[in-house]
């Protein structure tokens, strides 16, 4: 499928597409006219990608994880988990767990506040 399609099946923009191709999460065949083909396949691998930039993750983490997903999953085998990605993995669990303790602490604050409003 072209690219106008893919964008129409996963809803994501032509032009993020392009950008995902670019951060190399994305790899079309390229048509005889230059045209980018993208097989069935995909569709899920940017739904995967939409769901790993949803939870936060960078296009450089995704990237170096994203060939070890399969199924929606993350299954990297224990010797391609190199130093450098395993600390760059601890980095983002920890900014991850960071967010999450602000998140709370904000809806914590909002449901007191409410608490108080109604009281």
């Amino acid at each position: 499928m072209r690219i106008g399609e893919l964008s129409r099946r996963t809803g994501v923009p032509a032009r993020m597409l392009r950008y995902y191709e670019e951060q190399g999460l994305l790899e079309p065949e390229r048509a005889g006219n230059g045209y980018r083909l993208y097989g069935g396949a995909a569709v899920y691998r940017v739904q995967q990608i939409r769901g790993l930039l949803d939870s936060g993750l960078t296009t450089e983490i995704i990237r170096r994880i994203l060939p070890f997903l399969d199924a929606g999953d993350i299954h990297l085998r224990p010797q391609c988990l190199t130093p450098e990605l395993a600390e760059l993995l601890q980095a983002e669990a920890d900014r991850i767990t960071a967010r999450i303790d602000c998140l709370a602490r904000n809806r914590d604050a909002l449901l007191r506040y409410l608490s108080t409003v109604r009281g």
